[in-house]
């Protein structure tokens, strides 16, 4: 059964408390990407209220930053109780928005949950260091203090997930946010901010400018007054604002794509490691950051696994996500079908054999969104397009390998080091793989999916640039790190100068 919660909404900014328009007037349609259809609107905001919510941020946070660290966790456990009050609604809203079924957008809520509890504990846990000092009389210590004014710019396949990894450290570390969401999901982020503002978060801690990263995402980029941007999307604007931030030494955090792999090797439970290959690579449609878009399968299971995951493939069940029978809904819009299909077309150019999918669905209930059958090429070599450049669609390519030396070669040889698995009983590679697999996410007997709050999040090589969202790592996106010396000894120490001459 399929019931709607949102129709003809209209998502404004919320700048210093109030949700206010803009000059340039214009609004971006909200499409439902089950159905092709309006279901709201956002505005497209213009350099100007970038400068506005800057402005409010920046009066806010320094008032913001002299509230007890356990204070403000105080506001993150009353936004993760209204978070868990409101799941089920927020989750359909989500489903509407971003066509992910109801099971994997009740999963996502509950991350946001589970990042607001996490980080309000950290209100009690902004740990630094006393150390020992060389000199006598002297007291050494570091604290965090918090980095300012944080841009955040976050994704239309998490909408609510990601925005909490960033928003809810930033806030409780004592910095004020513009944020920038997506255009096709704008709905989470206007839930959010009334629930930041129902759970007393004082104006101007927290501001949305919704709008286009040419305009509204560029002008934070560039604002002097923006002192970090942590941004998720794809590898070509993130090298762009890495540039861009690096020319004005403006700190960057950056969370990109990924070309994950699930390793099966010939001790493998087949049956699990199909279950995990389905779940990573066809959840989401594929269109998650640590999707499986390759399966790394030893040669002597390699027509076993095949057979398992084609039979289980076709029992998919595709459609609108707010179906609880559905387990694949759409991609995100036309131009992500496109995309996907003409990779299609690439694969089979290249020579790997298509086992399954290949089309768009276009049929029937299908045809009015945006939906691309499972697919799975095999026989795929390493050197193929298809086997190492980011799809973010629900295609995935089997390539065989020999050994699992040659497995964690296959693995390690593209550009990205988001996410890894291998399916194996062998306590030995188990350790020798968590240890030579690249990539800041090992799953061992899993899918590539599955991360959980409290652990770092991100990747090596081209997936980022060695910050981690999620987890107490995120703290150090958005704090800096201060050092104080507290001299008690009635006269001038010179440090080493001293130390020396004492020796």
């Amino acid at each position: 059964m399929v019931n709607t919660v949102v129709q003809g909404a209209k998502v404004l900014n919320f700048i210093n408390g109030e949700w206010v328009g803009s000059d340039s007037g214009k609004f971006a349609p909200i499409i439902n990407p089950a159905t092709g259809k309006s279901i709201g609107e956002v505005l497209l905001s213009s350099k100007e209220d970038v400068e506005k919510a800057v402005s409010a941020a920046k009066k806010a946070q320094k008032k913001w930053a002299l509230v007890p660290a356990p204070q403000r966790a105080e506001v993150l456990y009353r936004v993760g109780a209204l978070l868990k009050e409101r799941k089920e609604k927020l989750a359909r809203i989500l489903t509407q928005e971003m066509g992910k079924v109801l099971d994997e957008a009740r999963g996502e809520v509950q991350e946001g949950i589970d990042m607001a509890f996490y980080m309000a504990g950290e209100g009690r846990r902004l740990f630094g260091d006393t150390t020992p000092s060389e000199l006598k009389d002297k007291f050494a210590m570091s604290v965090r203090v918090p980095v300012g004014i944080v841009g955040i710019i976050t994704p239309w396949n998490f909408p609510i997930a990601i925005a909490t990894w960033k928003s809810f450290p930033a806030i409780v570390a004592g910095n004020a946010v513009v944020w920038k969401p997506a255009t096709e999901t704008p709905l989470m982020a206007m839930e959010l901010v009334k629930i930041f503002e129902e759970a007393g978060l004082p104006k101007g801690v927290i501001n949305l400018v919704c709008g286009a990263g040419s305009t509204v995402g560029n002008s934070m980029v560039e604002h002097p007054e923006i002192d970090v941007i942590s941004f998720t999307g794809s590898n070509d604007v993130g090298r762009t604002i890495a540039e861009r931030c690096g020319r004005l030494l403006k700190r960057v955090s950056l969370e990109m794509g990924g070309k994950n792999a699930v390793i099966v090797m010939d001790d493998a439970d087949l049956s699990l490691a199909v279950e995990g290959i389905l779940w990573s690579a066809f959840g989401t449609s594929g269109q998650r950051c640590t999707a499986c878009s390759r399966v790394i399968v030893h040669e002597a299971v390699k027509e076993q696994l095949e057979k398992k995951l084609v039979a289980e493939m076709e029992k998919l069940t595709l459609g609108n996500g707010l179906d609880e029978n559905v387990k694949v809904g759409p991609v995100i819009n036309q131009q992500a079908l496109k995309k996907i299909h003409e990779y299609v077309q690439i694969g089979k150019a290249e020579g790997a054999k298509l086992a399954a999918g290949g089309y768009v669905l276009a049929e029937g209930e299908l045809a009015e969104g945006n939906y691309y059958a499972p697919t799975l090429f095999t026989d795929v070599s390493p050197d193929m397009r298809i086997a190492y450049e980011e799809i973010f669609g629900p295609v995935v390519s089997v390539i065989p390998v020999k050994t699992f030396e040659e497995a964690i070669e296959v693995n390690n040889s593209v550009a990205y080091g988001l996410s890894s698995s291998i399916f194996t009983r062998d306590i030995n590679r188990v350790f020798a793989a968590q240890r030579d697999l690249d990539t800041g996410i090992v799953y061992v007997n899993a899918g590539t999916t599955g991360a959980e709050i409290h652990l770092p999040f991100g990747g090596t090589k081209g997936t980022g640039n060695g910050h981690r969202d999620s987890g107490v790592a995120a703290l150090d996106v958005f704090t800096e790190w201060k050092s104080v010396y507290i001299d008690f000894s009635g006269k001038l120490q010179r440090a080493q100068i001293d130390v020396e001459k004492s020796n």
